[in-house]
């Protein structure tokens, strides 16, 4: 059984309770189907009648929708200067702690995917939000394709990255050899 997110009615405060519905619709999506998400049962974690979160978000789309987007963009990727994509990217990648939100909204992609309503969504915003932006920062013949070879080696090396334990189940020679090598490969996807 899932736990409450509140144990009993929530005061009367909109934007508190806005920010509570889109916390446990983040929850739930990334941790099942949308297919299996009902707006009962995010209301149920929250505290608070279904019909709100329709007043709030309007259909289980839109809140799933406002869920995803509230996971951020990728926009930080295009941060800096691209001559030094490679180095700054592959050390985040390598060393920095793990970003929850970032793996929320991977979560949230991928449990997506089997429903044909999700996928159609996430691919739409997807390029919106962050293939179509990547694609014009990048820049240049081919900057389509480096664009999806680039997000789907940093979707790979997350995943890798959470399954294999990151930096720490390597020793910090074999770590630093990782990130030269990755330094090397996504400025090479940058610069075409």
């Amino acid at each position: 059984m899932r736990a409450l997110l509140c144990t009993g009615p929530r005061p009367r405060n909109a934007a508190a309770t806005r920010t509570a519905i889109l916390d446990a619709a983040r929850e739930r999506f990334a941790a099942d189907s949308y297919d299996d998400v009902g707006m009962r049962d995010i209301a149920r974690d929250v505290g608070v009648d279904a019909a709100l979160i329709s007043r709030y978000f309007g259909s289980k789309d839109e809140l799933f929708l406002a869920a995803l987007d509230s996971c951020g963009d990728g926009s930080q990727l295009m941060q800096g200067d691209k001559a030094d994509f490679g180095r700054r990217v592959s050390h985040e990648i390598v060393y920095e702690p793990k970003k929850a939100e970032k793996l929320k909204a991977m979560s949230i992609m991928l449990r997506s995917v089997g429903s044909a309503r999700a996928a159609e969504m996430v691919q739409n915003t997807c390029a919106a939000r962050f293939f179509g932006p990547l694609e014009e920062w990048i820049g240049g013949e081919n900057a389509v394709v480096r664009a999806r070879l680039l997000a789907g080696f940093l979707m790979g090396m997350s995943v890798s990255r959470e399954l294999g334990g990151g930096q720490f189940s390597l020793t910090p020679d074999e770590a630093e050899e990782m990130r030269q090598r990755l330094e090397v490969i996504l400025q090479n996807l940058i610069e075409g």
